[in-house]
């Protein structure tokens, strides 16, 4: 899974949550299901961890984090 890209495993992970919902899986087969989905939203965890981290530097001018709303965050703002 380390090579996996995050739009795949939150796809897979959306999956995982409709089959679940739904209720027609067995005991056995949730279980499964549940173990797969955890692993996976960890997965996706880490990797959102890893880009705010990456923002977080990119942002940094002369060892201060300067932190800017995204474009979509100012517009709601402004009404």
């Amino acid at each position: 899974m380390s090579k996996e890209k995050f739009e795949e495993a939150l796809e897979k992970l959306e999956t995982i949550v409709r089959r679940m919902e739904a209720g027609e899986m067995t005991m056995e087969e949730s279980l499964k299901a549940f173990e797969e989905g955890i692993k996976l939203a960890r997965f996706c965890t880490k990797k959102l961890d890893e880009a705010d981290r990456r923002v977080d530097l990119l942002l940094r001018q002369e060892g201060e984090l300067i932190t800017k709303p995204f474009a979509g965050e100012e517009r709601e703002s402004e009404r």
